[in-house]
């Protein structure tokens, strides 16, 4: 048995400025993780863990999250592409396809 029905990992990575790859803390991925965190809560979605996460060398597309246990991954750039992952993934069980990588 899991401990968490989903655990949610959001790269908050922070490169040099400049750098060839870009990171996710220059894309907003901070505020974005707390937004998720904070919506998550305020819904009291049972045993969802949003975490903090190093670099999950998807740089070019982030900012990234993984969700596990499926182990899809998502490129969330706006509050309004993370409401939907709530509501569509967590809450509805379906992948957004748009916002997969």
């Amino acid at each position: 048995m899991s401990f968490f029905n989903a655990h949610i990992f959001c790269c908050t990575n922070r490169r040099e400025p400049g750098h060839t790859r870009g990171c996710c803390a220059e894309k907003n991925a901070e505020e974005l993780r707390d937004y998720m965190k904070a919506r998550v809560k305020e819904l009291r979605l049972p045993k969802i863990r949003v975490n903090n996460a190093g670099c999950l060398d998807r740089c070019e597309l982030g900012p990234c999250m993984v969700i596990y246990p499926e182990g899809i991954w998502y490129s969330c750039k706006t509050k309004e592409d993370v409401d939907e992952v709530i509501r569509e993934h967590l809450q509805g069980g379906k992948v957004v396809e748009r916002l997969a990588i």
